[in-house]
């Protein structure tokens, strides 16, 4: 039996975005982006919001996309840059600044790995207008790096290193990221999360009682795990 194809909607966005782009976009929605984004995480944070240091000059006419993640890249003889892939970074450790950057960058798209905490989308996405894309499992920065199409200016490489410099890149194509959040805060990790623990109680029904349960093995899912 022929198994049915599941069809994804997908978009491409051109960035900048404009607030319009973004109205009526679903969650678990495929978007492929144009134009200009940029790398910015705790290093680039740290030095603009908490040393004082302003924006480079021109780049918020230029992209709203923040994309938290480490480009493998090296400099070519001719002093031009080779980006072999963009490997996303994990952006809930980024909640406690992201206030102040959507303040100082006017950011509406956060790109990055594994979302973030539903109640940071309700209360620092939704107010600005801004959602936030995630990269597609694991494994995905050599398919990313195909859609960079030339590194247009590095700030404060040797001062923060590769990982922690921002990059701005021109890209095409450049994906494919899922809408994880929507510009109502809902989540499609969180909403997905909710419809799998429902069912996970059925998993254990008639399992024999753990082998090693004095040495403290369970099954418990309320215990934390050391």
């Amino acid at each position: 039996m022929a198994r049915k194809k599941i069809q994804f909607e997908t978009i491409r966005l051109k960035v900048p975005v404009k607030p319009e782009d973004l109205v009526g976009l679903k969650i678990g929605t495929v978007v492929y982006l144009d134009g200009v984004i940029y790398t910015a995480r705790e290093g680039v944070y740290k030095k603009l919001l908490e040393n004082g240091h302003p924006l480079p000059e021109g780049l918020t006419d230029l992209s709203n996309a923040n994309f938290h993640c480490s480009p493998a890249a090296s400099i070519n003889a001719d002093g031009s840059y080779n980006v072999g892939g963009v490997t996303a970074t994990a952006s809930f450790r980024f909640s406690h600044w992201m206030a102040d950057w959507f303040k100082l960058s006017n950011a509406k798209l956060i790109l990055g790995k594994g979302g973030m905490p539903v109640q940071d989308y309700l209360d620092l996405f939704v107010p600005v207008g801004a959602i936030y894309l995630t990269t597609v499992g694991y494994g995905t920065g050599a398919l990313l790096g195909r859609g960079i199409k030339s590194v247009r200016q590095v700030y404060w490489l040797e001062e923060l290193g590769n990982a922690q410099a921002m990059w701005v890149f021109e890209v095409e194509n450049f994906g494919p990221f899922l809408v994880e959040s929507d510009l109502d805060g809902n989540s499609l990790f969180e909403q997905h999360g909710k419809l799998i623990n429902a069912n996970l109680d059925k998993l254990y029904e008639g399992l024999k009682a753990p082998a090693l349960s004095r040495f403290g093995e369970t099954d418990d899912r309320k215990d934390e795990l050391i």
